[in-house]
């Protein structure tokens, strides 16, 4: 029997689907082709592009936010201990009180080697503290109060200090150092070397908010200050305390 002719629009409607070929995608109802771009989701895979970033790092945390508060209680310290105190004129040495009428407290543009920190929040609380000082402190005739380096490399020296006539030097630092055992838990305060400039100092270890703090004060017959150096230690503080003293306090 002969067979009927082939026809040339392919199998009739009711002709079974031709088998799949290996290789081949499956057709049929809601089958569409692959899109251009990026490639299909993997199981477990979000969809995107794999190789671009979820999305932006996360921000390093900043130190300002504790270094601020820090100097809060440093502005407690001289509002409250040996800063606050009365200013006398000395009469028992002329000599001294000369050099004390001279002597002048300043904030350099560079401290041992350190630029000024301009950031807007450290120089607001800098602000902050001379303006507390020449509140409180009766008789001044200078403030300063300044920070310098950089907290993002861990190098950052904070002062702090008031020129006037002393009556006891000694005595007002020991008010200072009672100031900062309470609120910067300074320990192992131990006397150094002042300098040249005279007076008493003194350098310990302190520790605020986390961070480790060296302190080193001073107290002299034309003036007192101190010196904070953020994650130092009293040591590491105290190897520069002669020079930052020199650079801080002046006498004409």
């Amino acid at each position: 029997m002969s067979q009927p002719p082939a026809t040339p629009y392919g199998p009739p409607h009711d002709s079974p689907t031709p088998p799949q070929q290996p290789g081949q995608p499956q057709q049929g109802v809601g089958w569409t082709p692959p899109q251009q771009g990026f490639p299909p989701a993997q199981p477990g895979q979000p969809y995107g592009d794999p190789s671009l970033p979820a999305g932006p790092p996360p921000a390093k945390k900043s130190k300002v936010g504790k270094i601020l508060l820090i100097v809060l209680s440093v502005v407690l310290v001289l509002c409250l201990g040996g800063v606050a105190a009365i200013w006398f004129t000395i009469k028992d040495d002329v000599g001294e009180v000369v050099d004390a009428t001279k002597t002048r407290v300043t904030a350099p543009a560079t401290l041992a080697g350190r630029p000024k920190n301009t950031d807007p929040q450290l120089q607001s609380a800098a602000d902050l503290m001379v303006t507390e000082m020449k509140s409180t402190v009766q008789g001044e005739s200078s403030t300063v109060g300044a920070f310098y380096g950089d907290p993002a490399k861990q190098d950052l020296i904070m002062i702090a200090a008031v020129s006037g006539l002393l009556s006891d030097p000694k005595k007002e630092l020991d008010a200072f150092v009672t100031g900062l055992s309470t609120e910067l838990a300074v320990t192992n305060m131990a006397s150094v070397e002042p300098g040249p400039l005279g007076g008493e100092a003194r350098c310990g270890d302190g520790k605020a908010e986390g961070l480790a703090l060296g302190v080193c004060v001073w107290a002299d017959r034309g003036s007192e200050g101190m010196v904070v150096m953020y994650f130092k230690s009293a040591e590491q503080a105290k190897a520069e305390f002669v020079t930052i003293r020199g650079q801080v306090e002046q006498r004409s």
